[in-house]
């Protein structure tokens, strides 16, 4: 007897006592058993019971289409490109920059607080602070520490930049961004520069860097962030 057709009667015979076998069941078990006869009634192998349908040898199996992969075109970097690649290479995991100090002072979180709407009392109420913060003085936003990164990390001055051979430093943004422990007001604050990965991009250069903000008498940075930029040559 065919597979098929076998299926075919014992579907049949479920069919006319399948009541008479709910009704002997638990109610749960007999969801569960209700449940599988109203997929098996849905299901693909029905249908092909149902229409006597069967594989065969002779079905015609339709082509997979063609798939056209595109091969880049290798990069070739400019003179000045490959010689920061091979620089930047040779030292990562190392720290390659240490910024200046910053002071992170109340007039100096009160201004960000007013750009960006954020007026809660641990950053901008000195005196309630000291009562009923843990950390009995105002604390900075995470977000001013991390737009700090900018100037700690000597990227807006062009008297002071860590790429000078490049023309344009593009932000492409960040990995990864935590804040360890809070910046309080009055802290001093710098950055710290470590290369984790440098790929050569179609203008230039892509580099993956961890930025470390450090607190002045702090164990703990303030912030660490995984910073993607490309540099154009």
């Amino acid at each position: 007897m065919k597979v098929v057709e076998f299926l075919k009667q014992k579907r049949t015979g479920l069919s006319l006592h399948a009541f008479e076998f709910k009704d002997i069941l638990s109610p749960s078990l007999r969801q569960h058993w209700m449940g599988f006869v109203d997929k098996a009634n849905h299901s693909q192998l029905r249908a092909l019971i149902s229409h006597k349908q069967t594989a065969s040898n002779d079905d015609v199996v339709q082509p997979l289409e063609k798939v056209e992969i595109k091969v880049s075109a290798p990069i070739t970097m400019k003179p000045e490109a490959e010689k920061l690649y091979n620089e930047l290479t040779a030292t990562l995991g190392e720290v390659i920059h240490t910024g200046e100090w910053l002071v992170v002072d109340q007039p100096r979180i009160n201004k960000f607080a007013d750009v960006t709407e954020d007026h809660q009392w641990i950053h901008t109420d000195p005196e309630r602070a000291t009562e009923e913060s843990p950390f009995k003085t105002t604390i900075a936003h995470g977000f001013l520490t991390l737009s700090l990164l900018s100037v700690l990390t000597d990227s807006v001055d062009p008297e002071k930049q860590k790429f000078p051979t490049a023309k344009m430093t593009v932000n492409m943004g960040f990995n990864q961004i935590r804040f360890p422990y809070p910046v309080k007001s009055d802290n001093r604050i710098r950055a710290t520069t470590t290369i984790k990965s440098v790929t050569p991009v179609k203008r230039g250069l892509e580099i993956v860097q961890e930025l470390t903000v450090q607190i002045e008498g702090i164990r703990r940075p303030g912030c660490v962030a995984e910073s993607v930029i490309q540099l154009h040559f």
